[in-house]
C-alpha cells in the first residue's frame, strides 16, 4: 500500500525527495528511504538529479521512470484509426493515423487494428511486447453477452461474431473495448471539467449524439452495454423513429444532432449556411452563433440550446446527476453562450438541476480517453509490487 501511494504521489507531483515523500506519505525517513530503494530495485522509480535553491545540501529527487511499461489506445470511425502510445507517465510518446477504406475495399479488422497500433509503435521506437494493455475505443459498444458490436451500424467490418478472439490471437497484449463517447467521460474525470466528480453525465454532439453516465466513480454501461445511446431517445418535437437500429437513428438525434443544424438555421434566417462535412458545418453554425448578437444567429442558438434541453431533460429527471459535461464539437463550439442557455432551458423543464459545464479535453478525447483506461490497467499491474 505504501509503494502504490508512494508512485501514484509522483505522478501527481512530478520529482519528490526522500524528505517531502516521507511528508507526503506520513512515512518517516528510513521507511521512506527503504520505499524509494524498493521502487528503484524493482525498476519503477529513478533519480532525476537533485533539488537547488534552498538552503543546506542539495536533496536526490526521485520520479516513476516512464520506461517501465507502456500503454495504447485506438480511436475507431468509419473513416479512419488513430493510435497512440503512452509511458507509465501518462506522455504520448508515439502516435499515428491509418485512413480505412470504403466499404467495398476494406480489408479485415485485425489487419487494420494491427498496422494502426505498429505505427503508432514504430513512431515511438517500441515493439508489440512493450505494450501491457490496449484499449480501442469505437461507436456504439460490445454486447458483453455475445461479444458482437452494437448500435454502429455505420461501422463496416466490426460485426463478425468471431472478432474479439481474433484480435485477441492476433496480439501479444490483452485489449479491452469500449464505447467512444465513455472513453471521452473517462479524459474528463481524469484530466478535464469533471475531475472530483463521481457522479456526472457528459453529453457528447458531434458526428452523433450520445452520453456516457458515471455513478460512483464507474461507467455504467447497461446490459447490452448501451447505456447512453441518447440518440435513439424519443423526444417531443421530432417525429417518432420506428426500427431505430435499422435507421440508425431516434428522435433526439433528428432533433439535435449535427444533421439537423444547417437545416435549423436557414428556418431561422441564417445566411450563407456553409457545406461539407456535418458535423464541421454544425460546429462552425454553432461557433458563429455563439460570436454574434444579430437576430437570426441568436435565434437559432436559442433554438438548438432548447432541443438539447428536451433531450437533457428526460436524462438529468431520471438519473438526477452532480454534473453534465458537454463535449463533442457541436456543443463545445457554442462555449459559455451556448451552456448558459442550455442551464436556462434545463432549469425550466426538468426539476432536477445539476450544473453544467463545457467539457475541457479537446484535442482527440476519445483516444486521449482510450489512453487513460490503458494506462489504468498498466498502472494497476505494475504497481502492485507485492507480485
Amino acid at each position: 500500500m505504501n509503494d502504490r501511494a508512494a508512485l501514484e504521489l509522483l505522478l501527481e507531483h512530478g520529482p519528490l525527495s526522500r524528505t517531502r515523500l516521507g511528508t507526503l506519505t506520513g512515512l518517516s525517513k528510513p521507511t521512506a528511504s527503504q520505499l524509494l530503494a524498493r521502487l528503484e530495485a524493482a525498476g519503477l522509480v529513478v533519480s532525476t538529479g537533485t533539488s537547488t535553491g534552498r538552503p543546506g545540501p542539495n536533496a536526490r529527487l526521485y520520479a516513476v521512470d516512464p520506461t517501465a511499461a507502456y500503454a495504447a489506445g485506438l480511436d475507431v470511425t468509419p473513416q479512419r484509426i488513430r493510435a497512440a502510445v503512452a509511458d507509465l507517465t501518462g506522455r504520448t510518446v508515439g502516435a499515428h493515423e491509418l485512413p480505412t477504406p470504403g466499404r467495398r475495399a476494406a480489408r479485415p479488422v485485425v489487419d487494420l487494428v494491427a498496422d494502426a497500433l505498429d505505427g503508432a509503435l514504430k513512431d515511438a521506437g517500441l515493439a508489440r511486447d512493450d505494450v501491457r494493455h490496449l484499449v480501442v475505443g469505437t461507436p456504439g459498444a460490445f454486447d458483453p453477452r455475445t461479444g458482437r458490436l452494437r448500435y454502429a451500424a455505420h461501422l463496416p467490418g466490426w460485426h463478425s461474431p468471431t472478432l474479439l478472439e481474433d484480435l485477441a490471437a492476433a496480439l501479444p497484449m490483452p485489449v479491452a473495448y469500449e464505447n467512444d463517447v465513455n472513453l471521452v467521460a473517462v479524459a474528463e474525470q481524469r484530466l478535464g471539467a469533471a475531475r472530483g466528480h463521481r457522479d456526472f453525465v457528459l453529453l457528447w454532439n458531434q458526428e452523433g449524439l450520445g452520453a456516457a453516465l458515471v455513478f460512483g466513480g464507474r461507467l455504467h454501461r447497461g446490459w447490452t452495454g448501451g447505456a447512453g445511446e441518447v440518440g435513439f431517445l424519443p423526444v417531443p418535437g421530432a417525429p417518432l423513429v420506428r426500427q431505430v437500429a435499422k435507421a440508425d437513428s431516434g428522435g433526439f438525434q433528428e432533433l439535435a444532432g449535427s444533421q439537423a443544424l444547417p437545416a435549423l438555421a436557414r428556418q431561422l434566417g441564417v445566411a450563407d449556411v456553409p457545406t461539407g462535412p456535418r458535423a464541421e458545418v454544425a460546429a462552425a453554425l454553432v461557433a458563429r452563433a455563439a460570436d454574434r448578437a444579430d437576430g437570426p444567429h441568436r435565434a437559432f442558438l436559442a433554438a438548438y440550446a432548447t432541443r438539447l434541453a428536451t433531450g437533457l431533460a428526460s436524462l438529468v429527471s431520471v438519473l438526477d446527476p452532480e454534473l453534465v459535461v458537454l463535449a463533442g464539437a457541436c456543443l463545445t463550439a457554442g462555449g459559455e453562450v451556448l451552456r448558459g442557455l442550455v442551464q436556462a432551458e434545463l432549469e425550466e423543464l426538468a426539476a432536477s438541476r445539476p450544473q453544467l459545464v463545457v467539457g475541457e479535453v479537446r484535442e482527440s478525447p476519445v483516444l486521449r480517453g482510450a489512453l487513460e483506461s490503458a494506462l489504468a490497467a498498466t498502472r494497476d499491474e505494475v504497481f502492485d509490487t507485492s507480485r
